[in-house]
């Protein structure tokens, strides 16, 4: 089949997505590992599309076992350029309630025992994400939600934590007290491993729970939250295809590029074996 532009990252509650035509069961060996799951490619409203099972098939993978590096890097590999995330959050503000969809707009990383990056052993590159979501599929995002009937927040910081455990008391006001609008365990490192991917990557954040800061509200459980994510699950496959409707097929955002000034090492001290190892995301700048 042609090369897929556009993946979705299923998380919690989002293993398959309906009215997805598929066409392959994609098995790819990466230079990072195996991806969760095999990768499933096909039609969705005469558009091509990837879908990965981030938790592995039945949700095997806890969120610190994912292997990120091996998910990005085969969806690069099949020709993917923008990615949308589904994740559960749990909500760090009054105002964003549960049942609520948040595109967050920043990131703070509070994870510690992931890989953060592609690069290294020898080949050294220093990314900008200052702004860690691609504006424009963001803008889109939010924009087929709002179109298939969703209550959305457009913009707020997405802080990652490492889990599986949910928070205390003391961290989730702290947090709040940071700043800090929505809380997960899975968009770090996924969004700046897409960056330097040179992918789109926006996140389709569905709120679970007010986590465990609200005094008048039960502490989050998992039953809490896949309750509240089968409510969700039609809404996050409606606003897909509300997205691929609107989605132009060429790129206008920066993302595309973020590598062109990234790389700092001169291509004549790069080790062979990590140049041929990362061909798929710096050849066009190191042929």
């Amino acid at each position: 089949m042609a090369e897929v532009r556009l993946a979705i990252i299923g998380g919690s509650g989002l293993y398959s997505m309906d009215g997805l035509r598929v066409l392959e069961r994609r098995e790819v060996d990466t230079p990072f590992g195996a991806p969760s799951a095999p990768i499933l490619l096909g039609e969705l409203q005469g558009r091509q599309v990837a879908f990965l099972a981030r938790h592995g098939l039945g949700h095997s993978l806890a969120p610190s076992e994912v292997n990120y590096r091996a998910n990005i890097f085969a969806l690069k590999t099949l020709g993917v350029e923008r990615i949308i995330s589904v994740s559960a959050c749990g909500s760090l503000r009054k105002d964003y309630a549960p049942g609520s969809v948040v595109i967050p707009d920043q990131v703070f990383d509070f994870t510690r025992e992931r890989p953060r990056s592609f690069f290294g052993r020898g080949l050294v590159a220093h990314v900008g994400v200052a702004d860690p979501f691609c504006p424009d599929l963001s803008t889109t995002l939010t924009d087929g939600l709002t179109a298939a009937g969703g209550t959305v927040h457009a913009g707020g910081t997405f802080i990652t934590i490492e889990g599986p455990r949910f928070s205390t008391r003391a961290e989730s006001n702290a947090f709040r007290a940071w700043g800090m609008s929505i809380i997960g365990m899975t968009t770090c490192p996924e969004a700046f491993l897409a960056r330097e991917a040179e992918m789109c990557y926006a996140v389709m954040a569905h709120v679970t729970d007010y986590d465990v800061w609200h005094l008048s509200e039960q502490p989050v459980t998992v039953e809490m939250v896949m309750r509240t994510l089968r409510g969700n699950t039609q809404l996050a496959q409606a606003a897909i295809a509300e997205v691929l409707a609107r989605l132009p097929d060429q790129r206008s955002c920066s993302c595309g590029h973020a590598l062109k000034d990234a790389i700092l090492t001169s291509r004549d001290s790069i080790p062979p074996e990590t140049l041929t190892k990362l061909a798929p995301l710096v050849q066009r700048y190191l042929p």
